[in-house]
């Protein structure tokens, strides 16, 4: 028994360290630009690609919900999250607006999902 709570200790340790270390990496990584006595100018090129970012990473995020099931490409085209997000595109690209985007795709999802079980 002693020998699982020596390892309980040590793992609890390193956690501390890697959560203490993680923190000051952050800290310092962000504070070079509070610390700075000149302004800071970023490049044309970093400016142009920072106005994709939020966009990439959204598709970064919703693209491999809604095309993979447990790890896999799906495999059957009766997975109610591809119509529901068909819908949803249509309705905003044909109406714009995020909130009509989200219910239009719950009103397609939540009938194929919870009625059909897909």
């Amino acid at each position: 028994m002693s020998d699982v709570m020596q390892l309980v200790n040590v793992t609890d340790a390193w956690t501390l360290v890697a959560i203490v270390g993680l923190g000051l990496i952050t800290l310092v990584t962000r504070s070079f630009f509070l610390l700075s006595s000149s302004d800071w100018k970023l490049p044309v090129w970093i400016q142009r690609g920072l106005h994709y970012a939020p966009i990439a990473a959204l598709a970064a995020v919703i693209v491999p919900e809604v095309v993979m099931h447990n790890g896999h490409i799906i495999s059957s085209w009766q997975d109610a999250r591809l119509f529901a997000a068909a819908a949803g595109a249509t309705w905003f690209f044909t109406k714009g607006g995020v909130l009509g985007t989200i219910v239009c795709g719950m009103l397609v999802y939540l009938p194929l999902h919870v009625g059909l079980g897909w």
